[in-house]
């Protein structure tokens, strides 16, 4: 058999991605159009998320093992030649009886600590982000895009010097106690850094503009002119806000909020760097199990469990808003 040279390989590859394009082009001038470009997210999201959660599913109903890698097959073929398949429930049971115990318990604390360090967050960061969001949206035109530019700026650089940088702010002679302390507000250094605060302040900043950019989209193709019948009728501008704006701005506060509440759930370098000892969230809790203990089927079904945790709510809140809006 003749060997393949690297130019030839190269040309067999280019060649086939270029069939594949004929293809799919013919299927868009054809009649099966819509379906061609439905497959292609599909495809994406089958390959890159569906296969990684199946796997991981299937690591989950694995045993912890020394080898490479380290846990078990599922399938294994006996000396009769016969496929068997072996579930391990273990590692389910373990979370339930861990939660089972609350004195004791670890990866119960850390979804709990870990649910309401996220909660609190998109709260603050709803507080914080809606007026930032409002005023972008009531600016100019050549204002506004200014001012998402410099919402967006601080994704330009890494979020772990981000994160880093927040250490020296909120250090005991970092820059926010000696800014306090220079204008007379406090005597002593405030003890921020590796406390639940630091790690609020670390999520809020960092997430933040994914609560101001939806709720902007939102807020900009509100119609003004309801807020100007309003004002004809004797509203105040705070009462028409109350009952004009924020009704029709709702759904972009849950699209926000979801998409901080969501990573913030699973956050691991910001209560890592700012927290305190004290700080157990999930995510540390998964590091630990998978690269301290190696023990990658019991981690395998902590994340299995925090993501059904949260897949769950959301489909049934997603499913009842549907039934609402089609009544």
């Amino acid at each position: 058999m003749q060997e393949l040279s690297w130019s030839q390989l190269w040309f067999d590859f280019f060649r086939r991605i270029f069939a594949w394009f004929g293809v799919f082009r013919r299927a868009l001038h054809g009649g099966r159009g819509r379906y061609a470009v439905v497959a292609i997210p599909l495809i994406w999201l089958g390959v890159f998320f569906l296969m990684p959660l199946l796997i991981l599913v299937k690591i989950s109903f694995a045993e912890a093992s020394y080898e490479q890698p380290p846990f078990s097959a599922l399938m294994q073929w006996t000396d009769a030649q016969i496929l068997s398949l072996r579930l391990n429930f273990g590692n389910y049971a373990t979370l339930i009886s861990d939660c089972s115990d609350p004195a004791s318990s670890l990866y119960c604390y850390a979804y709990i600590h870990s649910l309401e360090t996220a909660a609190i967050s998109t709260i603050l960061a709803l507080l914080v982000g809606y007026p930032v969001a409002y005023g972008i949206a009531r600016a100019s035109s050549r204002w506004r895009l200014l001012l998402l530019l410099l919402v967006i700026l601080p994704f330009w650089t890494s979020s772990l010097l981000r994160t880093y940088a927040w250490i020296g702010i909120l250090k005991g002679n970092g820059l926010l106690n000696n800014l306090l302390m220079g204008i007379g507000l406090i005597n002593a250094p405030l003890e921020i850094l590796h406390t639940d605060v630091a790690v609020y302040i670390g999520i809020v900043y960092a997430y933040l503009p994914f609560m101001i950019l939806p709720l902007v989209a939102n807020l900009m193709r509100l119609d003004h002119q309801l807020l100007e019948a309003a004002a004809d009728l004797g509203c105040k501008p705070w009462r028409a806000f109350f009952r004009v704006t924020l009704p029709q701005s709702i759904p972009g506060v849950i699209a926000g909020s979801m998409l901080v509440f969501i990573p913030a759930v699973g956050e691991f370098v910001i209560p890592e760097l700012l927290g305190g000892p004290d700080t157990l969230m999930i995510g540390r809790v998964l590091w630990t199990e998978f690269f301290s203990n190696t023990d990658w089927p019991l981690a395998s079904s902590i994340a299995v469990a925090l993501l059904m945790l949260i897949v769950i709510p959301t489909l049934i809140f997603e499913y009842v808003q549907s039934r609402g809006l089609k009544r």
